[in-house]
């Protein structure tokens, strides 16, 4: 409604301009006028034709001269104009015959400025045009801001508002503006996002429970577990026939395997939760030696000398790795192992080097994906977590793990960074 009442106005003002300016020219230029304005002066002259100067000749816009039967000048009203009757008649003047008592007494010239009232006309014309122009294009500068400040801007707000949502900023509000044309449907995005941002919320808040219900699961499994492993270690030592001993070695490996699943569904849990802590402190390189050594379970790892020096690691996060990583070497390469250590710059660079087949070149850039197996897990158990975890803690230590095949076995390398 607002733009329609707008562009009438326009379009009325430009009418209106138009109008004037042809009614102007229309009254400078009225032969009808022109005629009435001769016949009066004709009468006014021949009327005072003894004493011409002291007539009445207000309200006579042209110019006159009045001659004589002689030919001279009785009377002027400014100078330059024709005198003589051939003059006139070259210029385009009116002349009219002055008849006192009946006799011809002079002639009256009166001066035809048709010319100068049309160049008049035109000036009032130009002048009416440019003012109506001007005063259009005022209104439609007007009319162009108030376009945009009710229309465009407001639309604007509406598009970038939608790409917040599309991208998942539901927290960018939708400010309403008074007198907006837009304002329901800015009000009803406004209430959307809310709900959305409520229902995504709650989303978070129910998997987290989910989340959170598993971890603590986990984690009470494990005491059982470890339970079962304990008696059974303790029977082993007691047992003396061969198909106790089997039995109980089996019951032991199966205990083993859900603990190290348990394990691993407790720890991938505390990740998505973000709640798998790193506490980054300086700890001596001797400490390798400890770790290394509580993975030695049957004196298959040979390890060198580990160079003296100031690390940034979490102790209890780099024993988790070296678990992790070791832990598949038993499992998959069953050869003996070979840790080499050396500092690379501003690194201490650990080198886990098994001798068995290795992995395939397609396979090794999935190693460290989450649940990723590889086509040699045979009846190994897993769950494909322990280098994504060791990956995640390495990297959160601002350290790194890195992994390669080798001619004769497979080498992962922990990049530990120095203090």
């Amino acid at each position: 409604m607002r733009i329609k009442r707008m562009l009438l106005t326009l379009l009325a003002v430009w009418i209106l301009g138009f109008t004037f300016a042809f009614r102007v020219i229309e009254t400078d230029v009225d032969p009808r006028f022109d005629t009435v304005m001769a016949n009066r002066l004709l009468k006014t002259v021949e009327s005072r034709w003894n004493e011409i100067e002291a007539g009445d000749y207000s309200g006579i816009r042209q110019q006159f001269v009045v001659l004589d039967s002689l030919g001279n000048v009785r009377y002027r009203t400014t100078d330059g104009l024709p005198e003589t009757v051939n003059d006139a008649v070259r210029n385009r003047d009116a002349v009219l015959d002055v008849v006192i008592s009946g006799q011809p007494a002079g002639k009256l010239i009166i001066h035809d400025d048709y010319g100068q009232t049309i160049q008049r006309s035109k000036r009032h014309l130009a002048t009416v045009a440019l003012t109506t122009f001007s005063v259009l294009i005022a209104m439609c500068a007007l009319y162009v801001l108030f376009l945009n400040r009710s229309l465009f801007r407001p639309f604007r707000k509406l598009q970038k508002f939608a790409l917040h949502v599309a991208r998942g900023n539901l927290d960018y509000p939708l400010e309403m503006e008074k007198n907006n044309p837009f304002g329901v449907f800015t009000e009803s995005f406004d209430m959307m996002r809310e709900e959305l941002a409520a229902a995504r919320k709650s989303e978070y808040e129910a998997n987290r429970s989910k989340k959170e219900l598993v971890a603590s699961l986990s984690h009470d499994i494990k005491t059982p577990v470890s339970s079962i492993k304990a008696i059974s270690e303790l029977m082993l030592v007691r047992a003396n026939d061969e198909k106790t001993v089997s039995q109980l070695s089996m019951i032991h490996a199966k205990a083993e395997q859900i603990n190290r699943l348990v394990t691993d569904m407790f720890h991938a849990t505390l990740e998505e939760l973000q709640e798998l802590k790193v506490n980054v402190t300086e700890e001596y390189s001797s400490i390798l030696q400890e770790m290394i050594g509580n993975v030695n379970y049957d004196d298959r790892i040979e390890c060198g000398p580990i160079p003296e020096c100031l690390m940034l690691v979490d102790p209890i996060r780099l024993q988790q790795v070296l678990d992790n990583v070791l832990s598949n070497s038993y499992k998959y390469a069953g050869t003996r192992i070979k840790i080499n250590a050396y500092i690379h710059r501003d690194r201490l660079q650990v080198e886990i080097l098994d001798y068995g087949e290795g992995v395939s070149p397609e396979e090794l850039p999935l190693l460290f994906n989450k649940f990723y197996r590889g086509r040699n897990i045979e009846n190994q158990a897993g769950a494909g977590l322990g280098l994504f975890i060791s990956r995640y803690l390495m990297r959160s230590m601002q350290g790194d793990i890195e992994c390669h095949n080798r001619t004769d076995g497979f080498t992962v390398t922990l990049s530990i960074k120095l203090a």
